[in-house]
């Protein structure tokens, strides 16, 4: 894989990323990191926090690349191949365990999507509920039936 065949393929762009752009994905990485720490989130929550950080340094290597990788199927994938590209071989252990975790996050996606189903729709009725004894009351409704 290469820059000219991965802008040849619409996956990624020539871009000069601005300081401020950059600022704002070290923010966010610094703001997962922190968040992924954090004992009380579940486990699935704490792992995916931090993928989240390790996929924004990943983006941050090849906006320092100067390139800006398009919004297609896939692109998780994709930021990562690219990080390779921009980080060289000596970065490639870090990208190897970021690709597992990405394969791993897919599975806890899917294992986890119709439990969490169940836990939204099982919420917004109960939302929906305490919403219509407050109109009833004389307080304003939250959630409209």
């Amino acid at each position: 894989m290469s820059w000219k065949k991965l802008q040849a393929e619409g996956k990624v762009r020539a871009h000069k990323a601005s300081k401020k752009e950059l600022d704002e994905l070290r923010a966010v990485i610094a703001r997962d990191l922190e968040d992924a720490a954090i004992q009380e989130l579940s486990d699935d929550r704490r792992f995916a926090t931090a993928y989240n950080a390790a996929l924004q340094a990943s983006k941050m290597a090849v906006l320092c690349a100067g390139y800006q990788l398009a919004s297609t199927p896939g692109h998780h994938r994709l930021t990562f191949e690219a990080a390779r590209l921009a980080l060289g071989a000596s970065a490639s252990g870090y990208l190897d365990f970021f690709e597992a975790c990405r394969r791993k996050r897919n599975l806890i996606d899917d294992d986890h999507a119709s439990v969490q189903l169940i836990q939204r729709q099982k919420r917004l009725s109960r939302k929906r509920r305490t919403s219509s004894s407050w109109s009833s009351a004389g307080l304003p409704q939250i959630i409209p039936n």
